[in-house]
């Protein structure tokens, strides 16, 4: 076995340097980076490797890189002499490669080995200067970031601990460097804790075999004859052998000068009878000048008059369990600093669930101190509630000490403080075994989740309604017709859908601004709403529409509601600046039955209808059945024909507005006589930016002029779009790039 100045970090993990004793099983706090931590801190030497895997797995998977490794140097500490890493299923490059490799060839991570300094390479493709060598073997290893942290063991540069991901990345998260240190810190602590007892082993044997031969020394002052004695042991154990130490050594010059003040007052109690036997421990001078920590016990004997005649003692040599202790001290010490730094509540019991410990995050979470909260039932400290029903729960600590198994919330819970606040949190417990694997107690880690909760609450509030108007939004609408569809399939109710279209909202939009517009749709949204059923579902589809899903309704009962809802907008005058506007809505209403295709079939179907009512007049509902005939498409051109030619002798000029957004517009143009062909803003308004809205401008403006009309673009908002309309050769521009609107009377003054 090496001396324990020889021990490298591989050493310490050798299988064959090391003969354990049974081991304590795994707690299993499942809680992935508290379990690494705890893992580390109390890795028993026997299956070392095992536990260094599981922990580089457990640390990939939640920190969520490609590969988790850890890279220990030889004694010389300046050679790769084992690696541990586990990787993803992308990773085909190796890190077990570097094994062997010297760190003269990566100057840059040799000058980097003070103990928990980070190393970042965030682009291997594109290093500093000072990388290069370093980025150029990742890139072979197909890594393309690297987080790094080093880590000593007995004063000298042990090894690394790493992350690496196949793509480059940014800067590393600063939670991530953080757990880098903390693990880094607890496997550091962890070697020099096996280091300590590879050492402790040593001098155990060491013990172990000198006990044949008396391991305690002894000594004996004869005051009478002022002699003293000093046995074989004794000098070995204080480097006196060969010398004659009874003429050379008085015993009393060997104790530490700190200690010799106490050693002498307990000797003096002793010898006055105060005390039956002399117990003391402190140090004594080494002949070579170390002070060595030794257990000195001894018995007086004096005569009638209390006067001392004889003191034998014997003294044994502990610095070795005083180390011993120390490091266990230390290693309390830094279990106790991890369990204070974390971010989670920690509550740690007895076999009957009586809390004995609980962490300075938990005492914030639960409101109780730990002297408060020691020797109650964890019930008391951790009441949890269903999230919703706030119906009682069953601890969970109690549940998974009772089932001897860890345990998970599946969903957050709700915990009442002591002083009866409440926050939601998500924990985790499993019970704690002793050696032979029975339960004698369990933990409890939990977080608070409150803010992601709600966070998470409003996301799924935004992804589901419209922001303006607070409605349903199209997506959340069309869902909900498509439950409908289902069961109206599976004949368990009716349902309609109203499509209902502003009127004279272009008109207030464009005069008034897009401020205005939007006021505008909130305050319609809002009357729409209160004028449907609670079971109905009101949405804002888009711009000026509105879709209306009435469940358990008749489609002559939804002719009523659509009916109302019209009225109720025509009923309605909206306000801006003192001036007050006048509405109207088309509606489009289609029954939803199981002969409907699909949703968007019925969406189109009401689309059409609410056309069809804009095409009838405005301000009306319209509803039909899905096949639309042309007889009856005819029969309004005619009509709009027929009134067009009476304008058009008095010397009135017509524009087909919004060209292009309907699937007939191009029949528009074969039946309606018109000069002017205004071409949709929705075309115009990306057109420098989509290709497909400039070409639909282009071909809807060469259509114009073959059949000889002028072309008006809508949504000229600036001097680009203008310059963008005038190359493609569409005669006319309107938006606010031409000018913004005025009242009419103001423009004539002008």
């Amino acid at each position: 076995m090496p001396q324990f100045d020889e021990f490298t970090a591989s050493d310490i993990l050798a299988k064959d340097s090391w003969t354990a004793q049974a081991t304590r099983p795994a707690i299993g706090i499942d809680v992935a980076c508290t379990k690494l931590v705890v893992d580390l801190q109390t890795m028993p030497r026997a299956n070392a490797e095992a536990v260094l895997q599981a922990a580089l797995a457990t640390l990939r998977e939640s920190t969520a890189v490609d590969t988790a490794f850890l890279l220990l140097l030889a004694a010389d500490s300046a050679t790769i002499q084992t690696v541990y890493a586990t990787h993803s299923s992308l990773m085909q490059g190796r890190i077990e490669t570097l094994r062997g490799e010297s760190l003269e060839q990566y100057p840059w991570l040799r000058s980097r080995l003070d103990h928990l300094r980070l190393s970042e390479l965030r682009d291997c493709a594109g290093p500093r200067k000072e990388q290069q060598a370093e980025a150029a073997r990742l890139l072979q290893l197909q890594i393309g970031s690297m987080l790094a942290v080093a880590i000593r063991v007995q004063g000298r540069p042990a090894g690394l601990l790493g992350l690496g991901t196949i793509l480059p990345r940014g800067a590393w998260d600063v939670n991530l460097q953080l757990l880098l240190k903390l693990v880094g810190a607890s496997l550091a602590s962890a070697l020099e804790r096996i280091a300590l007892e590879m050492r402790l082993l040593t001098l155990e044997e060491r013990v172990e075999l000198s006990q044949l031969a008396a391991n305690d020394g002894l000594w004996d002052f004869d005051m009478q004859t002022n002699a003293v004695y000093y046995s074989p042991r004794w000098k070995v154990m204080l480097g006196y052998d060969g010398v004659d130490a009874e003429r050379t050594v008085e015993w009393r010059s060997l104790v530490h000068p700190e200690d010799l003040v106490r050693v002498q007052q307990q000797l003096r109690e002793h010898i006055d009878g105060k005390q039956t036997v002399f117990e003391s421990v402190h140090r004594m001078r080494h002949r070579d000048g170390e002070y060595r920590w030794v257990m000195s016990r001894a018995k007086a004997r004096v005569d009638e008059h209390g006067r001392l005649l004889r003191l034998v003692g014997v003294e044994l040599d502990i610095t070795e369990r005083r180390l011993y202790e120390e490091a266990l001290f230390r290693e309390k010490e830094s279990a106790q600093i991890t369990l204070q730094s974390i971010g989670d509540g920690v509550i740690t019991t007895d076999g009957d669930s009586v809390i004995d410990y609980i962490n300075p995050i938990a005492e914030q979470l639960t409101g109780w101190r730990l002297e408060d909260a020691m020797g109650r039932p964890v019930e008391e400290i951790f009441r949890a509630f269903h999230e919703e029903t706030c119906e009682p729960l069953e601890n969970p600590l109690t549940v998974s000490i009772r089932r001897a198994r860890p345990s998970k919330s599946v969903r957050p819970m709700l915990l009442i403080r002591r002083d009866g606040n409440e926050l939601y949190v998500e924990s985790s417990a499993a019970p704690i075994r002793d050696g032979a694997g029975k339960c004698g107690g369990g933990v409890l880690v939990f977080h608070d989740v409150t803010e992601s909760r709600e966070l998470n609450r409003r996301l799924s509030y935004h992804a589901s309604h419209d922001l303006l108007t607070g409605l349903v939004n199209r997506r959340e609408f069309e869902s909900r017709v498509e439950r409908s569809l289902k069961s109206a399939r599976a004949r368990e109710s009716s349902f309609a859908m109203c499509y209902l279209d502003i009127d004279q909202f272009k008109i207030i939009n464009d005069t008034c601004g897009h401020s205005a517009g939007d006021v505008l749709l909130g305050q319609i949204g809002a009357l729409l709403k209160s004028k449907v059923r609670w079971r109905d579902t009101l949405s804002r589809l888009g711009g000026d529409e509105f879709g209306v899903l009435l469940e358990a309704c008749s489609l002559d009962e939804a002719l009523r509601t659509a009916e109302t809802l019209r009225e109720s907008v025509r009923n309605f005058r909206f306000t801006w600046e003192d001036r007050v506007f006048r509405l109207g809505a088309s509606v489009g209403v289609v029954p939803i039955t199981a002969d409907n295709v699909d949703v968007a079939s019925i969406l189109s179907a009401a689309d059409s209808a609410c056309a069809a009512a804009k095409e009838a007049g405005r301000n009306r509902v319209h509803s039909f059945a899905e096949e639309i005939t042309e007889t009856a498409a005819v029969a309004s051109f005619s009509q709009a024909n027929r009134f067009i030619q009476a304008l058009r002798e008095l010397g009135c000029k017509f524009a087909l507005d919004d060209f292009g957004t309907g699937l007939s517009s191009f029949g528009y143009l074969k039946h309606f006589p018109v000069d002017y062909l205004k071409i949709d803003g929705s075309f115009v308004r990306e057109i420098l930016h989509d290709p497909i809205d400039r070409e639909m401008v282009r071909s809807i403006n060469e259509i114009g002029h073959l059949t000889g009309k002028l072309t008006i673009a809508e949504f000229a908002e600036n001097a680009e779009i203008i310059q963008m309309l005038t190359s493609l050769g569409v005669d006319y521009a309107q938006g606010y790039g031409v000018a913004q609107p005025q009242r009419v009377l103001k423009a004539v003054n002008a």
